[in-house]
């Protein structure tokens, strides 16, 4: 948890310390949205530090979804305080987020398949030249900016001008940071970059998320798959059902509770009696429920 006395859904309650809070980027202090009479989050604490990856791990519906959407301004919060620099905000569009330096990369990347990398890479914000009104596109200098920014991430492409649906998935997830690191982007969301990727491509996207957080941007990885987030994070928060199950950092949570965590294992706990009962089910791997709804104690150095 981000507040020293805010629990999640099993009460897993972390400090900050001092140098930590003075340069959170943006925060949620137990914040929540509500639908009519749906809950979708609540008694949300998540904070974003620049130069560190915050791991947003759930099962599907589980509400990182409407997370994302009130952190890039595409929702408001109907509960509790979203603050960025400290000071209390509430977005009516994603540009006001932009503004404040909250890019958002989605799945489908916003990317046109059959444009160029460079175009795609400053689609809706072209760089142009001339006089007004017989201004045109600075193509030269768009390629020119569009091969140094990709560099400087790492990225190396033979042809810009090849259509960018011709990269793989691992690749146009790669252009789709660089894009928003060259925009002025401070906090980057990431959702669910590696879900359709195979485990090579999955592994160039996380060095490139790795890169980003080298740049000292403050990155939240939106994800499903625990052993994709214990690569790369420095903190983890869990949903389940709309409230935080975890909140932890790296030096206190170890993969395998993460992932018993993602994995439901509090309501395979609980059941590992009944599930002894049937044939054929090893219930040995399965973890005390004990061991997973017991508060995370100690307050190390990573703790967000």
């Amino acid at each position: 948890m981000t507040s020293t006395n805010g629990t999640g859904t099993h009460g897993a309650v972390i400090a900050d310390t001092p140098a930590q809070q003075d340069d959170t980027i943006v925060e949620l202090r137990n914040a929540g949205k509500s639908y009519g009479n749906i809950r979708a989050l609540h008694g949300i604490d998540l904070k974003v530090h620049p130069g560190r990856v915050t791991c947003v791990l759930g099962d599907n519906g589980a509400g990182k979804s409407t997370l994302i959407k009130i952190i890039s301004g595409l929702h408001q919060h109907t509960e509790g305080e979203f603050l960025v620099d400290g000071e209390p905000v509430r977005f009516s569009t994603p540009r006001e987020a932009l503004d404040k330096g909250i890019a958002t990369v989605y799945q489908d990347l916003a990317t046109v398949p059959l444009m160029p990398v460079w175009r795609n890479f400053f689609l809706g914000s072209e760089m142009t030249k001339g006089p007004w009104p017989v201004r045109r596109l600075d193509i030269d200098r768009m390629k020119q900016t569009a091969d140094e920014e990709l560099r400087n991430m790492g990225i190396v492409l033979d042809d810009l001008e090849q259509p960018i649906g011709t990269l793989s998935g691992g690749q146009r997830q790669c252009v789709a940071i660089a894009r928003a690191v060259y925009f002025g982007a401070r906090v980057l969301i990431l959702d669910e970059p590696t879900a359709a990727l195979g485990v090579k491509q999955s592994g160039v996207v996380l060095k490139y998320i790795a890169a980003a957080r080298e740049r000292g941007l403050g990155v939240i990885f939106i994800t499903h798959n625990p052993h994709h987030a214990y690569m790369v994070g420095d903190h983890f928060s869990v949903l389940r059902l709309g409230t935080m199950e975890l909140s932890a950092s790296r030096d206190q949570v170890s993969l395998e509770e993460l992932t018993n965590h993602m994995a439901g294992g509090t309501e395979l706990a609980a059941l590992k009696h009944e599930l002894a009962q049937v044939r054929g089910v090893d219930v040995e791997e399965l973890p005390e429920e004990q061991d997973l709804t017991a508060p995370v104690a100690k307050t190390g150095e990573g703790a967000t």
